[in-house]
């Protein structure tokens, strides 16, 4: 029985009630997360074979091994709890933000005096618990009630919008975790600069009430409505003037101007005669790359606009599946949605993303694509700022990746640009526990599927050399493996000289190979005594120096990895009753030991033969 036939068998066993599937690939890790009204139902599209199948389902069906799922109370749940999985495992095939682009958000943390910081979508998504106590509890006040504003794509932006909030409403950015009572230490800087209300000073000083109303004023700012702000400002300021509160109406006056100038900034559309909120949302195409243009539009002007590139996913599924894909990974990373949002194309299942859109909201939301009058005509403009810019990535594309292969071409006296370059690197620990990698790059991006690893074992602990003649006579033998253009080692002329004595009773013997030094960046040549230099700026050494760093960052990570695990089994050893069937239990559940690691005292007592008492021993253990 085939892998497809056996899963078929699988699924026969799921419930007709909604929830999310998990495919899982040989190795264990989860490929793809979907929800679904009947799992049943839709599972089963997934294993039928008729020679018709999308792209998606085809590369879907030749790695999936296993299928899971999670039962969920309605088809919004399930939504909620696909867009979770999505941000913490990343499958491969699913639809989501650029993940070569970690997009900024602000965040307007909770607790008694809120402050405003500036996170990565990593960092607040993979945000990691604190050890201490006093910390813990920090975290957890800040983050009940907190309110994330973003992503955005302009980091530059979200700095300068920062920065003009810091001058007009003077919130605390110190870390400080206040009670209400004064601090020990007196008020910063900031306080004398009357950027900060000093709420370190204790509740006498600056009430919750008092501070609450201006982070409500920010709140407004970024929401984008600022001429519900300016009339809120310019009312508290008479009536501040009325009562001889004269140094709060100078206060009021001055953020009031301040708002005043940002606003006249923006752009009001022309095509609209009414204060509508509204966000536009434009899937355009070019060649296999996916974007989406965003309009924000608040009380009829145009605040802002961003452009979010889609993953690899967007080439392999239609139009409104990656739009329905792209608003729910928008959506759930803080967005707050507008009542109306207007599409370029009708998304998948769009009922419910309305119904998991109004819970956001906490009122009625409805998707839109319309097909004349100024909402269409919206939708085209934004259409067409999203074909510009696809094209203007293309051309800095084309210069950053094809030019350098061509000076490269001509640098390395091969006729024509390299196809495949594979680059190497060696890493240790003060000269012990050795590994080795290649990293590819085809077409001058990334190609990761063909990445390896070489755990070394026969080499002299210290000697680089020796270290870099393995990994190259291992990978000269591996046949199978595709041939490269090029090879780029790091290293010197030493490392050169190495590599080329690995190869040379082996197929790669006339491999063309290019060594790349740091400190400074000198590339060497064989046959050539002195070292190339290349101007900083020079788009052929950048090239270089992407290849040799990703070696780099790759070889860290494998020999950290290998650290860890032989801390992480060492210290499963020490635990009384976990022998080495339970250490393949918990691995087996958990399928990595990053999760391991990030795994709850319930979370490991759910594994099979983990009783409860261990699982706290465990924890206690790992975390200590």
């Amino acid at each position: 029985m085939d892998i497809l036939s056996r899963l078929a068998e699988k699924v026969r066993q799921f419930p007709d009630s909604p929830g999310v599937y998990l495919i899982k690939d040989a190795a264990g890790a989860i490929i793809y997360v979907g929800k679904a009204r009947s799992l049943r139902q839709r599972v089963r599209a997934y294993l039928s074979k008729n020679g018709v199948e999308p792209p998606k389902i085809r590369a879907l069906q030749r790695q999936m091994r296993d299928i899971e799922f999670i039962v969920t109370d309605s088809e919004v749940e399930a939504l909620i709890l696909e867009c979770n999985l999505i941000k913490e495992y990343r499958p491969r095939y699913n639809v989501d933000l650029k993940d070569d682009k970690d997009y900024p958000c602000l965040r307007l943390t909770g607790g008694l005096y809120p402050r405003l910081e500036y996170l990565r979508l990593s960092q607040k998504e993979g945000r990691r618990p604190k050890k201490s106590r006093r910390l813990k509890e920090q975290r957890k006040a800040e983050e009940s009630g907190a309110l994330y504003f973003g992503p955005y794509t302009d980091a530059g932006a979200v700095h300068e919008t920062m920065r003009l909030l810091g001058k007009i409403f003077p919130l605390r950015r110190c870390r400080r975790h206040l009670t209400g009572e004064p601090a020990a230490e007196r008020p910063c800087l900031n306080f004398q600069m009357k950027r900060c209300l000093g709420p370190c000073r204790g509740a006498a000083e600056v009430s919750a009430e008092e501070y609450a109303r201006m982070v409500e004023q920010v709140v407004l700012f970024l929401e984008g409505r600022r001429g519900f702000l300016e009339r809120q400002l310019e009312e508290k300021m008479r009536q501040a003037a009325q009562e001889e509160r004269f140094e709060e109406a100078a206060r009021l006056r001055d953020q009031l101007q301040a708002v005043r100038r940002v606003t006249a900034q923006q752009q009001k559309v022309l095509l609209l005669e009414q204060a509508v909120d509204w966000d536009i949302l434009a899937l355009a195409r070019q060649d296999a790359a996916a974007a989406v243009h965003l309009f924000i539009i608040r009380e009829g002007k145009l605040i802002r606009r961003e452009h979010f590139s889609l993953g690899p996913a967007a080439g392999e599924v239609d139009d409104g599946e990656a739009l329905g894909a792209f608003i729910k990974s928008y959506y759930s990373r803080g967005a707050r949605p507008p009542k109306e949002i207007i599409l370029s194309h009708q998304p998948d299942d769009r009922e419910t993303l309305e119904e998991w859109l109004r819970r956001l909201a906490g009122g009625k939301v409805k998707l839109t694509v319309p097909r004349r009058g100024p909402r269409r005509r919206l939708v085209d403009l934004a259409l067409r700022n999203a074909a510009l810019k696809l094209q203007e990535e293309g051309e800095r594309r084309e210069r950053q990746e094809l030019l350098p292969l061509e000076e490269l071409a001509r640098l390395a006296g091969l006729e024509q640009a390299p196809r495949r370059i594979e680059g190497y690197d060696i890493s240790h620990l003060h000269g012990g526990e050795a590994v080795g990698v290649m990293v590819v790059f085809e077409q001058g991006r990334p190609f990761k599927d063909g990445y390896r690893r070489f755990h070394l074992r026969k080499t002299p602990p210290g000697d680089d050399y020796a270290a870099m003649k393995e990994v190259l006579q291992r990978r000269a033998a591996r046949s199978g493996w595709p041939r490269p253009d090029l090879m780029l080692i790091d290293g010197g002329k030493g490392q050169l000289n190495a590599a080329r004595e690995a190869l040379r009773q082996t197929d790669l013997s006339g491999m063309p190979l290019l060594a790349l030094a740091e400190n400074p960046d000198r590339i060497f040549l064989e046959g050539e005594k002195a070292p190339v230099l290349q101007p900083a700026n020079s788009p052929l050494l950048q090239f270089l120096q992407r290849i040799r760093d990703e070696a780099h960052r790759f070889a860290v990570d494998y020999h950290r990895r290998l650290r860890r695990q032989s801390a992480t089994q060492s210290r499963l050893e020490e635990i009384p009753g976990i022998g080495p069937q339970r250490r393949a239990a918990l691995m087996k559940h958990f399928g990595s030991l990053e999760r391991l690691y990030r795994a709850s005292e319930e979370e490991l007592a759910a594994v099979p033969g983990i009783r409860r008492a261990l699982a706290e021993r465990i924890f206690r253990k790992l975390h200590n």
